[in-house]
């Protein structure tokens, strides 16, 4: 009689053969990543200051990841404001451990600043580690009501325009009115040095600047613009989408502009070029070298955050439309803008200096 104690030959025959059919998915690097952030913290460097529409994005976003990534870690933020979000850009490429416990929120715009070879780039657009993009975005620029420029036109062969304030070259509030100005012969004073969004609209309120560029989520999307739309402080002057949008009907887009003066093919290159950005949206980013496993992790939490009741429940109740890029499409956009022909590299060299 067998004793009840021990397995017979051929149910340890059994296990033996399950557990060599699982050794090779134990000992895989996919099963090693899934525990990696068990009782991990991840960084979140947001680069702008408190209170704007893509700090609020990050700290959406982070609240949903960290569901959805295996172990649960915590995602805690850090406002790094500066330069326009290059700041911290130049720490998640150059100074963050490429472990994947650092992601960064930036503006789409800076990959500029590399094309036009500014000395203050550290780092190579093209070889971040791209998480995931919450949404596409449309260019405008919005203004004071009690302005007396009360559209486009009016800006043209005027001695002086009105003061925009923007934060830092290679963001919408310096690229996107310098283009208008390109392509429709309109003057722009812009303010440059704000820390971020937050302290232009202050400037604005206060009638120190009386117009910026930003983006038409961010102005339905975020106080005060969203208030100072409905009261009619605040109206805008020109969109930078392909169409139209229905909030702003009566404003014409840079593409309608450009097809009844004929612009040449050149210009719209350019403008090709320095709108690009709205694609890219509000892109999410770790540290170039992260073990792919990692990133795929973290892809796939950004991706079901984006279906995460509690997110999709605040996206609507702040007007925000969730159109997301994924990471491997931010990767193949940041190969592509980065090979630009020598001629619209000159004209961005000459529109966005300093």
């Amino acid at each position: 009689m067998r004793c009840a104690c021990k397995p017979s030959r051929e149910k340890r025959g059994s296990v033996l053969y399950l557990l060599m059919a699982l050794l090779p998915a134990l000992s895989s690097p996919a099963f090693g990543q899934s525990n990696f952030y068990d009782d991990k913290t991840i960084k979140l460097m947001i680069g702008f200051s408190a209170g704007g529409i893509s700090d609020l994005w990050g700290r959406a976003l982070s609240r949903a990841m960290s569901q959805h990534i295996p172990g649960k870690p915590q995602i805690i933020l850090q406002n790094m404001p500066g330069a326009g979000s290059l700041t911290a850009a130049n720490y998640l490429y150059s100074v963050a451990k490429p472990d994947g416990l650092t992601l960064g929120f930036f503006t789409p715009g800076l990959f500029f600043n590399q094309l036009i070879g500014s000395k203050e780039v550290q780092f190579d657009w093209a070889r971040f580690a791209w998480i995931g993009s919450p949404e596409q975005t449309q260019r405008i620029i919005y203004i004071r009501g009690d302005a007396p420029f009360k559209t486009v036109d009016d800006l043209r062969d005027v001695a002086e325009g009105p003061r925009c304030g923007a934060t830092a070259l290679g963001t919408v509030g310096h690229y996107f009115p310098r283009l208008v100005e390109e392509v429709l012969g309109v003057k722009f004073n812009l303010v440059l040095g704000y820390p971020g969004a937050a302290e232009i609209d202050l400037a604005i309120q206060k009638n120190e600047v009386q117009c910026r560029a930003g983006s038409l989520e961010g102005y339905f999307g975020s106080e005060p613009s969203k208030s100072w739309a409905k009261s009619g402080f605040t109206r805008v002057l020109i969109n930078g989408g392909a169409k139209r949008d229905r909030r702003i009907a009566d404003v014409a887009t840079l593409h309608e502009f450009m097809d009844k003066r004929k612009v040449p093919d050149v210009t719209r290159r350019l403008a090709t070029v320095l709108l690009s950005p709205d694609y890219i949206g509000r892109p999410l980013a770790t540290t170039p070298g992260v073990p792919i496993d990692r990133v795929k992790l973290l892809r796939d939490a950004f991706n079901k955050a984006l279906l995460d009741p509690e997110l999709v429940a605040e996206a609507t109740k702040r007007a925000w439309e969730l159109e997301p890029v994924t990471g491997e499409e931010l990767e193949a956009i940041g190969k592509k803008v980065m090979t630009q022909p020598a001629d619209v590299i000159e004209r961005m060299k000459k529109i966005l200096g300093n």
